[in-house]
């Protein structure tokens, strides 16, 4: 794609309307609110929303604003409601199903009926303990965006995995970029020395390879076991993972925001948030059997300090091409065979935007 793909307000605008507020996005997991009352907030483009746990334990997503004047509910990231969300400029209070439960003196406003101004709500769908919502007012069904993967990775069982580790990442670049690198092993040898000798970057593959979910596997190369500081597995294998897996790792996209990494002993999700054409939060999470956690031994500094290591070594790749596309100079070069996803990539994006010449589908408009 030509460098304004990755540098302009205008088409980073477009891919908020056309992609963030019309496919299903990741917004984290469902253990972040464990108890009723418990609510994060989220952001999709220039969205804030409120995910919580109502009284029956269901997870839900409303906009973050009161149904009087658009007053935001909550400024605080996270918290908990004691069974009233109440709007702080009016004392509107809204129960946790999004129900109006109190509007001072509106009785005295006539055909006033709380039951037409509970809060928005945001359509919401879980997979493998993810949270995903959809903003467009008619939603693709999630089963149905989601087929090719509903039962895809069961061996892993990642519905009952548990985050061990987070670490919060601001990065000077768009968010493609970040997508575009996490799709290729071209440049493992180059950046990654670490982590191929660990993992061989010919050893790559796709097993999922057109549309919205791209990617495939790697091999863990003998005599080491798993992708950690030292190479050795000091964790048991996940769930039912055997046979060929336990000396794999797997690699998707889940477009447009989730990367989902398989490891035989541990998951690693990075969740994207776009803030600008040049600026994107990513957030990383190691996650691991419950059981492993609760050891008193449980130590995941292995783990983590190798693949934080890939990461900052891929953020700041990430930015130099940032700075790169926006040059005068620049001018789309050919993909290598390696980089084989990365036009699928491309195709998903100026699809979605409307921008692929129809005479020509591999030209951009």
């Amino acid at each position: 794609m030509p460098g304004r793909y990755y540098t302009s307000d205008a088409i980073f605008a477009e891919e908020t309307e056309q992609i963030f507020y019309q496919r299903w996005v990741c917004v984290g997991r469902a253990e972040e609110v464990p108890q009723p009352g418990d609510y994060q907030l989220r952001s999709v483009g220039t969205e804030s929303l409120i995910i919580l746990r109502d009284k029956q334990g269901q997870v839900r997503a409303f906009y973050n604003l009161c149904r009087h004047r658009g007053t935001q509910l909550c400024p605080e990231a996270q918290g908990h409601f004691a069974g009233v969300i109440r709007c702080p400029y009016h004392a509107w209070g809204y129960g946790l199903n999004g129900e109006l439960m109190a509007a001072p003196l509106m009785d005295q406003v006539a055909g006033f009926q709380p039951q037409d101004w509970g809060l928005h709500g945001v359509a919401i769908a879980f997979w493998e303990g993810f949270i995903f919502v959809n903003l467009s007012a008619q939603p693709e069904p999630f089963e149905q965006a989601f087929a090719p993967l509903i039962e895809r990775f069961s061996a892993w069982q990642i519905d009952r995995l548990q985050v061990g580790h987070r670490i919060d990442y601001t990065l000077q670049s768009n968010w493609k970029l970040i997508v575009q690198n996490y799709s290729e092993c071209y440049h493992c040898p180059t950046v990654h020395p670490e982590l191929v000798k660990l993992s061989s970057a010919g050893s790559s593959a796709n097993d999922l390879y057109r549309g919205p979910f791209l990617g495939g596997p790697m091999a863990i190369d003998p005599p080491y076991s798993s992708l950690s500081r030292g190479g050795d597995r000091t964790l048991p294998l996940l769930g039912t993972v055997s046979g060929d897996d336990a000396q794999r790792a797997y690699y998707y996209l889940i477009f447009p925001n989730l990367l989902l990494s398989l490891q035989p002993d541990f998951v690693m999700s990075h969740r994207l948030e776009p803030q600008a054409p040049g600026r994107t939060q990513v957030i990383c999470e190691w996650l691991f059997a419950p059981e492993a956690i609760a050891q008193p031994d449980f130590d995941p500094s292995p783990i983590v300090e190798l693949w934080d290591q890939v990461n900052r070594q891929d953020w700041e790749i990430c930015g130099s091409m940032q700075r790169g596309v926006g040059s005068r100079a620049y001018q789309p070069g050919l993909y290598a065979a390696h980089e084989s996803l990365l036009p699928e990539i491309d195709r998903e994006v100026l699809n979605a935007l409307g921008h692929l010449d129809p005479a020509t589908p591999t030209q951009v408009e």
